[in-house]
Formats: C-alpha cells, sequence, structure tokens
C-alpha cells in the first residue's frame, strides 16, 4: 500500500452519472484498486483501476451517493490523496492462448488493462460486455482497439444481442481456455455456473478500510473467510461460494 498525490487531469461524464476520472502522478503503481481521500468524507472511496500508462491512472465510476457526486465535482487540477498498491487481481498467465473477458456495467472498466495485458503476451481476446441499454453502453470502442473480437449485449436489444452477457456467449460460441469475469454479482453466478473450464471472478463488497485492517468485506470461500478487499477482489472460480 502506498500513499500519494494525484491531481486530476480528466473528470468527464462519459455515460448517464457514470465519469472517467484520470489521475496524474506516480508512474507504474501496481494494484486492482485505488482508495481515495474525499475532503470532508471519513471514509475513502475504493475505485478499480481502468487503465495505467504514462504515470496516470484512469477508474471510471458511477454517482450513488453524497461522496460519489462530490467527486464528479472536482475540476482539473484538484488535488487528491489515493492510496495505490491494493487488491490482488486478474493472471493473465493463467491463460495459455484464448481469453475470454465477459464484464457487465462497471464491472467493464477493470477488464479493459486486464486485454491490454493478455494481448501484449500474446493472446486471442474476445471480451463480452452487457448493459441495460444503449446509453449506458461505455468503452465499446476502446475494447475493440485492443481485442480480436468484441460482443456487447443489452437487456432492451437496443444494441447487440437482447438479452444478458449470457445470451452473447451462447450466441456466438467464443473460443477460450480461461475466462475472467467482473460486474454484478448474479451475473458472475451466472457465468461461472455457464461456462465450462477455469475462470477468475473480481467481486465487490462495501470496504471500510481498503487494506485488509478492519475485516469489514469479509466473505466466505471453500478455503474458509477471505477479505475481498486484500485477499481479492479477485478469486478463482473454484474457491467461490455463491
Amino acid at each position: 500500500m502506498i500513499k500519494s498525490r494525484y491531481h486530476i487531469s480528466e473528470n468527464v461524464l462519459i455515460a448517464p452519472k457514470t465519469y472517467q476520472l484520470v489521475l496524474a502522478g506516480e508512474a507504474d503503481v501496481e494494484g486492482e484498486f485505488v482508495d481515495i481521500a474525499l475532503p470532508g468524507f471519513y471514509l475513502r472511496r475504493p475505485l478499480s483501476v481502468c487503465d495505467r500508462e504514462d504515470g496516470k491512472l484512469t477508474v471510471v465510476y458511477r454517482v450513488v451517493g453524497e461522496g460519489t457526486k462530490a467527486l464528479s465535482e472536482m475540476t482539473e487540477g484538484t488535488e487528491l490523496e489515493v492510496l495505490t498498491g491494493l487488491g490482488n487481481g486478474f493472471d493473465p498467465e493463467a491463460c495459455r492462448e484464448e481469453a475470454l473477458l465477459v464484464g457487465g456495467g462497471l464491472g467493464v472498466p477493470p477488464l479493459y488493462l486486464l486485454a491490454k495485458e493478455l494481448k501484449a503476451r500474446g493472446k486471442k481476446v474476445t471480451a463480452v460486455l452487457g448493459f441495460n441499454k444503449a446509453e449506458e453502453i461505455i468503452l465499446a470502442d476502446a475494447f475493440k482497439a485492443v481485442c480480436d473480437e468484441v460482443l456487447i449485449s443489452t437487456v432492451d436489444g437496443s444494441v447487440g444481442v437482447k438479452g444478458f452477457v449470457t445470451d452473447a456467449i451462447a450466441a456466438a460460441h467464443p473460443a477460450f481456455d480461461y475466462f475472467y469475469t467482473c460486474g454484478p454479482m448474479i451475473m458472475m453466478k451466472v457465468v461461472c455456473a455457464a461456462l465450462e473450464g477455469p475462470g477468475e471472478a473480481s467481486l465487490e463488497e462495501r470496504m471500510g478500510c481498503g487494506a485488509g485492517f478492519c475485516y469489514g468485506c469479509s466473505i466466505q470461500t471453500k478455503n474458509g473467510p477471505r477479505r475481498v478487499c486484500k485477499d481479492g477482489p479477485v478469486f478463482k472460480k473454484e474457491e467461490l461460494l455463491w
């Protein structure tokens, strides 16, 4: 865990109530998520890393409460205290040749950096991105620039396959030897049950400290209790008790 000062270089609306935040500061900082201190709020806000390049961190967040509302109103140049180096992320080495990335809603952004890492290792990458409707689609063009194939599903059928990510997978039958998923818990549960073979899921739980001290985000797994912030947020499919 590293405490650093970052400044906002971009904080823009990319979908209804959804913002892309770019923080400039320390270069090449690892970690699956960051924990941002907001003036006037006791608890930090944990946000998954979407991209990391040239000393900048990109996160995508949705306004759901007073904290994220305050963050959305912060302007370019605002300095923030950020904890980095948090969480254990996806393992790109687990994929032999062909990877399937399955994301839903705000579970899509954390898969973008993984897609880049997999392609850098010479893997074939298929991404399946699920949203409720067309106006909520985010990062589709970014994924198309990196992945070999991108499939989109929308619940209302306004773009791509009508239905859920599992419907898009069933329609396309993408080849893969390992899958990675991030999104709503119910989506990941269904994905893990539907897909044969090994994979990983990035879980989301309400966090207090974000560094494993308070045990507030603990879950029960086949290997006993685990802290999502410290032992995860990524867990192997076979570990999870849904």
